[in-house]
């Protein structure tokens, strides 16, 4: 689809957000801001900022002549403020768009013209500033164009977040931890997260955890100092089980050491995502540390597509591996399932919730497959096959059904680009076993300080709101060379916001 547009002030000010909401409704779009002679239609915007803004956009087939028409006004009188008049300049702009094509294709965006990660957040600044649930739905709906599905949803969330953390806006004054494990038995197809093969790095990972310890221990010091709690510690990566039991049990034992009062931290978790990495000795070290949150992770219970997607451990090793940490006394586990893996649609999808159902583990988050612009999968995409939009659909309201019919509720939600469908990652928890990590980083209500290979830090001052980042390198050999000079870099930018 090639679509010309005209009439924008300034037209390079909107060009990313309106590819962004093109790519929703057509595959490969062409956008242009210059008269485009092989154009499939012309969209055509007129501007009036005279008190109030008032949009008003015309669309055009041009081999048909078909016209759509939509206009947007903010009833309000826009005030001095000149990052407000441009954030409801740009969404009045967005909302005519998203109208415009939502009429010439058919296609309904459940989430508007939200394309951010993050769209509980916002529910929760409209709540937070003093409206009711009613003004803010109807915000949602008349002015983002959420649809009534997904604004009951964002609700039921942070309803859900608000009970298992009831000082959530409160937390501001402590910080979580994220410790980046960079390594894996095989890469994904699918993933662009710092994740090496193991095999054959050992002298990669020695240096690499060597470094991370010293990254700790500057980071813990800094927080006793200040006397600055941890609500929550965070394993991820890669898979940290990759490592052996000996490199757990130190990495734990040294935790224990250098932050403070591990004791009183609400919740860790260790990602044991790939059920190739698990052992008794590794279970045995997260018991004897005292974590009882972990992830194994199946992504389907369709050999073939576990084949297809790199993963090279079997269906039946997920659900050994299970029983073997349930056995040894995990009574907290997650598992991750991805809706619309290659050659997969919803009889597979409802064989894998099937599947799930003799385990029943704690929580559950359900993954709709996005193609990350770095990942194996993306660079061939004519090899991996996926499904439509509608059967896309199909498997996220059989997901829904299903966690509903089984006790589970819905607690976070994120969403990522080019993900299926348009729609959104959902975690759900059997209540009283939500993950607060997860409820901390999504709704970015404190600092999360991160560490190791690939780990980025989001810094929230407690004063202002105003966030800061700041990413480690993501490859071992980088951070290997340099973890001492990006550690210095993380306390200066600790020291601005709590002094």
């Amino acid at each position: 689809m090639r679509i010309e547009i005209q009439g924008l002030p300034n037209p390079e000010r909107f060009q990313r957000p309106l590819e962004v909401i093109t790519e929703l409704f057509f595959e490969s779009p062409v956008l242009s801001f210059a008269s485009l002679l092989e154009a499939d239609a012309s969209v055509s915007f007129t501007v009036n900022e005279n008190g109030r803004i008032t949009v008003s956009g015309t669309l055009v087939d041009k081999a048909t002549g078909r016209v759509e028409e939509a206009t947007y006004e903010y009833d309000a009188p826009i005030g001095a403020d000149g990052k407000a008049r441009e954030k409801r300049l740009k969404n009045a702009i967005f909302h005519v768009y998203v109208t415009l094509l939502e009429r010439y294709t058919n296609i309904i965006q459940p989430w508007g013209i939200l394309t951010g990660v993050r769209p509980v957040k916002l529910l929760h600044q409209l709540l937070r500033s003093g409206m009711t649930k009613e003004e803010a739905h109807q915000k949602l709906a008349e002015e983002y164009l959420v649809t009534k599905e997904k604004i009951e949803l964002m609700q039921a969330i942070v309803d859900r977040q608000l009970t298992v953390v009831p000082d959530l806006y409160d937390l501001s004054h402590e910080v979580s931890i994220y410790i980046g494990i960079p390594f894996c038995p095989t890469k994904c197809a699918y993933c662009t997260f710092p994740a090496y093969a193991i095999n054959g790095r050992q002298g990669s990972v020695d240096a690499f955890l060597a470094g991370l310890h010293y990254e700790m221990e500057a980071v813990g010091r800094f927080l006793r100092e200040r006397g600055i709690r941890i609500t929550t510690i965070y394993y991820g990566g890669g898979t940290p089980t990759s490592i052996t039991a000996e490199e757990m049990d130190q990495l734990y034992a040294h935790m224990y050491k250098v932050f403070p009062d591990v004791d009183r931290v609400r919740e860790i978790t260790v990602e044991a995502g790939r059920p190739d990495t698990i052992t008794p000795e590794k279970l045995d070290v997260l018991k004897k540390w005292q974590i009882d949150r972990i992830s194994i992770n199946p992504q389907s219970y369709i050999q073939e597509t576990l084949k297809a997607i790199g993963r090279h451990h079997t269906v039946e090793e997920t659900i050994n591996k299970f029983h073997l940490a349930r056995k040894m006394g995990m009574n907290n586990i997650n598992m991750d399932l991805i809706i619309g893996l290659p050659g997969e649609g919803l009889p597979e999808f409802t064989h894998t919730l099937a599947e799930t159902e003799q385990l029943m583990p704690e929580s559950l988050t359900v993954h709709t497959l996005s193609f990350k612009r770095a990942s194996e999968m993306t660079k061939n995409k004519q090899k991996y096959k996926v499904a439509d939009r509608e059967e896309i659909q199909a498997m996220m309201k059989a997901a829904e059904e299903w966690t509903s019919k089984h006790g589970y509720v819905p607690y976070y939600l994120y969403r990522q680009k080019n993900i299926l469908g348009n729609l959104e990652n959902v975690g759900y928890a059997l209540p009283e076993h939500e993950s607060i990590y997860n409820i901390m980083i999504m709704e970015e209500q404190q600092s999360i300080i991160g560490l190791g290979c690939g780990a980025s830090s989001k810094f929230v001052d407690p004063k202002t709101r105003k966030i800061t980042r700041q990413a480690n390198p993501k490859e071992p050999k980088v951070y290997n060379e340099h973890f001492m000079e990006y550690t210095e870099e993380k306390l200066k930018i600790m020291e601005a916001i709590f002094g």
